[in-house]
């Protein structure tokens, strides 16, 4: 996968925050909040671009790339060095591939959407896609990354999107050149594959997120090209915590992207630490966050990024299955086997599950080696029941296990286990 081994951007997003409702001004603050936070980056979602058509809700503006002028009167590029002065970096939301009839693309190059000519025209999430086996429209999209670049050569992030599928397939480039509209499928993810390779040759280094609303681009030759995906938009965490204990069947968790968001209604606490077995990314409105909470946060990021290369890069365990347990346990262990991160989470409350539950069994440490089991990510005021005073051995924690008390009152505990010399 492209930078398997590498580094990865914590970032707070402004999609729940603001949605398309946003201007210079609020943007500005949100900088300060990720700053205050502590992430490395802010991400510009959906809505920046579009004048004659404003991107101002999703029916209008894709195809047309421009800065809104309105919105971001100043451009982008005043944004990428506010941003850095607040001392995080500024990555951008794009959906190259696809178009709203509702644009100026569409009105002047409507032969490069794929679309029926006597068929009525089907849209979802009111756009169609742009016929990507067109030499033309490859141009056109590496295009867009490439301009986003040349003027904003400190920009540090991209978030790819796809929100559609193919309606209607039909290809008037293909049919100019009379080739087979059978081809087209083939020929589009073939145009993809040309416009990737373009941006990663010219620009290798660039982390890139795919992202689609059904986690439908999540494949093993798209790792070439992009550092991590977006698995699914349901960030609901308790069912997040099946989807990334599936999704880990297939794909390693440094390229799982998980952001915390309002979704459920599990505290915080839960929503962070679920998303922690992954990238960590943050949706929320930061600034409304309680005292509490924003020091629960700002904790909680440090945690991870004293353990976060052992989650991308270390070996992972599952301990109990979330699908035939009260509970979920997942583990990771680096290399040398002297430090290691324990999930546990409560994912069925139907009955009153107590905290005698058995112990987890851990694994894929040093049975000879010596530990502590210290529980990390405590809420403001909270105090363990983990002892982690008490030394353990690599054998009897892999053999006998820990209790991490999960229960009703503890439905997620984090636990770092360090080898004591």
């Amino acid at each position: 996968m492209l930078d398997g081994q590498g580094e990865r951007l914590t970032l707070l997003n402004n999609w729940e925050a603001t949605y398309f409702d946003f201007d210079e001004t609020k943007l500005k603050g949100l900088f300060k909040d990720a700053k205050d936070l502590g992430v490395d980056m802010f991400l510009l979602d959906d809505g920046w671009f579009g004048n004659k058509y404003p991107r101002n809700n999703d029916d209008a503006g894709l195809g047309d790339w421009q800065e809104n002028k309105k919105k971001l009167p100043s451009g982008l590029g005043y944004l990428v060095k506010e941003a850095k002065k607040e001392g995080v970096k500024f990555g951008i939301w794009i959906e190259p591939e696809m178009v709203n009839p509702k644009s100026e693309l569409y009105e002047k190059h409507r032969d490069w959407v794929i679309r029926q000519p006597e068929r009525p025209e089907i849209y979802y999430r009111n756009q169609m896609v742009l016929d990507l086996s067109n030499p033309e429209v490859q141009d056109f999209v590496f295009g867009i990354v490439d301009n986003l670049f040349v003027k904003n050569p400190d920009l540090a992030f991209i978030k790819w999107d796809c929100n559609a599928v193919i309606y209607n397939a039909y290809s008037a480039y293909l049919n100019k050149k009379g080739l087979p509209q059978s081809n087209l499928y083939v020929d589009y993810t073939r145009g993809l594959y040309k416009v990737l390779q373009r941006i990663r040759l010219k620009y290798p280094k660039v982390p890139m997120m795919l992202c689609s609303g059904g986690g439908g681009r999540g494949d093993y030759e798209l790792l070439k090209y992009f550092t991590e995906f977006w698995p699914t938009d349901d960030t609901e965490p308790l069912e997040r915590i099946f989807v990334q204990w599936d999704y880990s069947y297939f794909f390693p968790s440094i390229a799982t992207d998980n952001h915390v968001t309002d979704w459920g209604k599990q505290p915080l606490k839960f929503r962070v630490d679920v998303a922690s077995m992954g990238k960590l990314g943050f949706d929320i409105v930061a600034s409304k966050l309680n005292a509490d909470d924003k020091l629960f946060c700002k904790q909680a990021i440090t945690n991870y990024s004293s353990f976060k290369d052992i989650v991308w890069h270390g070996d992972m365990f599952r301990l109990v299955n979330p699908h035939e347990n009260n509970i979920a346990a997942l583990m990771y262990v680096n290399p040398e086997k002297n430090k290691a991160i324990v999930f546990n989470y409560l994912v069925n409350n139907r009955f009153n599950i107590t905290a005698t539950e058995r112990p987890v069994v851990l694994n894929g440490l040093n049975p000879k080696k010596k530990y502590s089991v210290k529980e990390i990510n405590l809420v403001p005021g909270a105090i363990s029941t983990i002892d982690s005073d008490k030394i353990y051995s690599g054998d009897f924690l892999m053999k006998a296990g820990i209790n991490p008390n999960v229960s009703l009152k503890r439905t997620s505990v984090v636990l770092e286990v360090n080898e004591v010399q």
